[in-house]
């Protein structure tokens, strides 16, 4: 795996998680299937901003989670916006670690604890792309059990098909 790579990949899913996040009706920000779910605003908004934040991550090689929670959005565009922000940022903060720190060790620590140890690598590919597109999903069912219609993402949704 290279940066180019990452990138390349992360541009593409970008795009497809843009569409997803266009999807995001402002009037059921609130909204949550279960009570241990995260409501609709906060899960939308994590997808939109949390690459932006991980990626960061990798210019060092320690991070101290704080468990600080970002504010609730309050529309659809405010978190298409911190999406569009997200990017910038992914490819510059990709650009900066560059090949050569991909094999070096990262930890990230809360409260003193260390949490998780990996390879820089590792990090990009588990938490900054995999766990996007977990949440994505999740995201993806929201937005079936509001009614709205689920964009196509892997292939083709009920309510959209590219292949046609």
């Amino acid at each position: 795996m290279t940066i180019q790579e990452l990138v390349q990949e992360f541009e593409m899913e970008a795009a497809t998680t843009r569409r997803v996040l266009e999807r995001v009706p402002s009037d059921k920000l609130t909204w949550t299937p279960h009570q241990k779910s995260m409501n609709l605003g906060t899960l939308a908004m994590h997808v939109a901003s949390a690459p932006g934040f991980i990626s960061t991550w990798g210019l060092a090689d320690t991070y101290e989670f704080s468990g600080d929670t970002p504010p609730a959005p309050k529309s659809t565009a405010e978190i298409v916006a911190a999406h569009d922000a997200g990017v910038a940022k992914v490819k510059d903060s990709l650009g900066r670690i560059g090949d050569g720190s991909l094999g070096r060790p990262w930890t990230a620590t809360m409260g003193g604890k260390q949490l998780m140890s990996m390879p820089k690598a590792a990090l990009l590919r588990a938490l900054l792309m995999n766990h996007t597109y977990h949440h994505r999903g999740q995201l993806s069912v929201y937005l079936r059990l509001l009614d709205v219609p689920v964009p196509s993402i892997y292939g083709p949704s009920a309510d959209e098909n590219p292949f046609k």
